[in-house]
């Protein structure tokens, strides 16, 4: 009995339809999209709102299709090219994480050292730090937008008795973001809050708050920080070694092998049916 490739939905009580098949080797829930039209009244509720692709146990019968059963994709080529539309409308993506950067630093010295008393005389610590050893990844460097306030000013101005006073501070923040990541293509938008106060014997006050928020886009790079410590003895003088490796990962972006994705899901199709 033919197994062929499906589109479907979850039931309408949201579990896997029973009509998929039972094969250890099949697969169900790939490449969800969903399944309403933008700007159009929805065709399916939830939780029916998403189409998957899987296999089912069986050709669907011409007299009629069970709940959730959208639809059948019969041939490589149009395999490639349903799942070309929705990755290419959703963005797909290959994401890869490379480690860019190691930097390590060694800190050596006697015990009493790291923690010196008043009585202690011997050497201090020594710390030696060796080069940063660098790679590159395969693609580009995936990059990220983010958005913070960065700065906020507040003018209080009171007017008492036809005297005007104004008091200004000033609150920055610079952009947070990885310190190995690189920040660029920034624009800053001000929005402005008033508020006017009238308090009996001392005039008028107003307050104006401008909050600055920066948007921008950085580069996809972590930093993780990682110290082991040991000790060794020699002649009754132990002596402690730190070593702090910092490690730089940096997320690389190459194209989505559509070809690649419906010759491996076309494959696992073929070998339940032969």
């Amino acid at each position: 009995m033919s197994q062929p490739i499906i589109k479907y939905t979850l039931t309408k009580q949201g579990r896997q339809p029973e009509w998929l098949s039972k094969d250890s080797r099949a697969f169900k829930s790939q490449h969800g999209v969903s399944a309403n039209k933008a700007g159009k009244l929805p065709r399916f509720g939830s939780p029916q709102d998403t189409i998957y692709l899987g296999i089912g146990c069986g050709e669907p019968d011409s007299d009629g299709t069970p709940d959730g059963y959208v639809g059948k994709i019969a041939t490589k080529s149009a395999l490639q090219t349903y799942i070309t539309d929705i990755g290419t409308a959703a963005g797909y993506k290959v994401v890869t994480s490379t480690v860019t950067g190691v930097t390590t630093s060694v800190t050596t010295g006697e015990l009493e050292a790291w923690s010196p008393t008043e009585e202690y005389s011997g050497p201090g610590l020594t710390t030696t730090t060796f080069d940063k050893v660098t790679s590159t990844g395969t693609g580009t460097i995936q990059t990220l937008e983010g958005s913070q306030v960065t700065k906020v000013v507040v003018e209080t101005t009171t007017e008492s008795a036809g005297v005007s006073t104004s008091i200004t501070s000033t609150e920055e923040t610079a952009i947070n973001v990885d310190p190995a990541s690189t920040v660029s293509a920034i624009s800053t938008s001000d929005s402005v809050g008033i508020v006017t106060t009238i308090l009996p014997g001392e005039g008028v006050v107003t307050i104006t708050t401008t909050t600055t928020t920066s948007s921008f886009t950085y580069t996809d790079v972590s930093t993780n920080i990682t110290t082991s410590t040991s000790s060794t003895k020699t002649d009754d003088v132990t002596t402690r070694t730190d070593t702090v490796t910092t490690t730089e990962t940096t997320n690389y972006v190459t194209d989505y092998d559509y070809a690649a994705e419906a010759t491996r899901l076309w494959d696992i199709h073929q070998a339940i049916n032969s």
